[in-house]
Order: structure tokens, then C-alpha cells, then sequence
């Protein structure tokens, strides 16, 4: 049986600095591209946050209109909601008189009719 065995290249010092210079460049590029895609991404996120402030603050004009819309529509409902209160106090306030005047009336006939016999 016979039995092959590759022979090795054998690195140098030359061999070992041309492969570090490639890697180090490699590492470079590699770098670079990092770099001008954080750029980039930075760039974007800024866009993107600087449009979504903007809805934001539209949003917010939008809702302060709803809010002050409606704001005034209940202010309407509760001033007749008040108007019909006054009424029915005045209502109230007439009929519980002309009760009271009433039992006076009869209180009064009442007595003179006892007091007449």
C-alpha cells in the first residue's frame, strides 16, 4: 500500500505580510462599506423621524380641532340642557305656589265655616 502525502507550502515571512495586507485591505473595505452604510442609515432614520414628527403634529392639529368641535357642541347641549332646568324650577316653583295657596284657601274656608256655625 502506498501512502501520498502532500507536501505543504511552507509560509515565509514574505508570504505571511502579503496575507496580512490582504486582510488588513480587506478589513479596510469592509470598514469603508460600514461606514457609508451607517452614513446612509443615519440618513434615512433622520428622514424618517423628522416625517413622522410632522404627521405627529398634524395629527395633533386634527385632534385639537375634533376635541374643540366637540368641545363647543356639548357646551350647546348643556346651555339648553340648563335652559330646560331653569324652566322646570320655574315650573315647579309656580305649581308648589298655587298648592300651598290652595291648602291656605281651604284652610281658611275651613275655619271661617267652623267658626260661622
Amino acid at each position: 500500500m502506498v501512502v501520498m502525502t502532500e507536501e505543504r507550502p511552507s509560509w515565509t515571512d514574505e508570504r505571511l505580510d502579503d496575507l496580512s495586507g490582504k486582510v488588513d485591505n480587506g478589513f479596510a473595505r469592509t470598514d469603508r462599506r460600514v461606514d457609508e452604510s451607517a452614513r446612509e442609515l443615519r440618513g434615512e432614520i433622520q428622514g424618517s423621524a423628522r416625517e413622522v414628527r410632522a404627521e405627529v403634529q398634524e395629527l395633533r392639529v386634527e385632534m385639537n380641532a375634533q376635541f374643540d368641535k366637540q368641545a363647543a357642541r356639548l357646551e350647546t347641549r348643556f346651555d339648553g340642557l340648563e335652559g330646560r332646568m331653569d324652566r322646570f324650577q320655574q315650573t315647579l316653583i309656580v305649581f308648589l305656589g298655587g298648592l300651598v295657596a290652595a291648602l291656605i284657601a281651604a284652610l281658611v274656608a275651613t275655619l271661617l265655616a267652623l267658626f260661622a256655625a
